[in-house]
């Protein structure tokens, strides 16, 4: 799967293409999400669709703490419970 960093050149991709964008914000040290990566990020089929569908972001929330608490609260307001719960 093709993975971008939180950054500019991500959105405006997303912009260009007229794409939404797919952002993963799990911890990188939980199990979890390595089974998850491992099962659905890596499979080629499911790669080939995220690709051809998103502009798929990740970010790691303890390397970047500043960029995911806004990333949160929408997922709190959109859900109602914090991510990874």
């Amino acid at each position: 799967m093709d993975w971008y960093p939180w950054n500019d050149e991500a959105f405006a991709r997303a912009r260009v293409e007229d794409r939404p964008i797919f952002l993963s914000i799990g911890y990188a040290t939980l199990p979890l999400v390595h089974v998850m990566a491992h099962e659905s990020f890596e499979d080629p089929t499911v790669a080939a669709l995220m690709n051809d569908a998103f502009v798929n972001i990740k970010v790691d929330r303890e390397s970047a703490r500043t960029s995911t608490s806004s990333n949160m609260t929408v997922c709190q307001m959109l859900t109602g419970a914090a991510a990874g719960r």
